[in-house]
């Protein structure tokens, strides 16, 4: 799956409701989306803002045969992290902070 497809997947999934927060530690420094300080339209925003060179994708720590996407895009005058996957049909949040958190 290329940057483009999973930009518009996760799109689709946060327009439809189809995520969750995989659990962890410091959720209120590390998933503002979580903690309900961004909300789902925040975040969309900060996903169709991100630009190809600002996409990563790596193997789950935990589960490597899952993708882990990561977006760093530069919006308002930050930088932001957001870390997920997906988990058919829905898209799971790791991480939803500005950069340096």
């Amino acid at each position: 799956m290329g940057f483009r497809d999973v930009k518009s997947k996760v799109i689709g999934c946060l327009e439809e409701g189809a995520y969750d927060h995989e659990v962890r530690d410091n959720i209120d420094v590390k998933n503002l989306f979580q903690c309900g300080q961004l909300s789902d339209a925040d975040v969309i925003s900060l996903v169709n803002q991100t630009r190809g060179n600002e996409y990563e994708v790596s193997p789950h720590h935990k589960a490597p045969s899952i993708d882990v996407h990561i977006l760093k895009p530069f919006k308002d005058g930050k930088r932001w992290y957001i870390k997920f996957y997906f988990i058919e049909p829905d898209v799971m949040f790791i991480s939803v902070h500005e950069s340096g958190v």
